[in-house]
């Protein structure tokens, strides 16, 4: 079963802990507790040449997956990572919001 997250693909993070501790970037994608960050946790993967599919050999680089935990959303009013909290708007739809200053995050 996936685990629930208030992150979204888009949203611009920091990384809080780990080997690229203080990178930042907007999220690729998120999966099962983890996410992918753009320019984040590069890993070199190696290829073999396979001409049927007309992809070349070699090594490439491409971000790999770090847990969820290990990120903060960076809020677009105070421009510092922050915590998600939820908020009940006037029209009844729930909205993101920062913890520091209350800014919406879902804009």
């Amino acid at each position: 079963m996936p685990k629930k997250t208030l992150l979204h693909r888009g949203d611009t993070v920091r990384v809080i802990a780990g080997r690229d501790k203080g990178k930042s970037g907007k999220i690729l994608a998120v999966e099962n507790g983890r996410v992918t960050v753009d320019r984040v946790a590069i890993i070199k993967r190696h290829t073999r040449a396979n001409p049927s599919k007309n992809v070349r050999g070699g090594i490439l680089e491409r971000e790999s997956s770090i847990d969820i935990s290990n990120v903060m959303i960076i809020c677009s009013g105070c421009s510092k990572p922050t915590r998600i909290g939820r908020k009940v708007l006037a029209d009844g739809t729930r909205a993101r919001i920062c913890r520091r200053c209350g800014t919406n995050l879902d804009q």
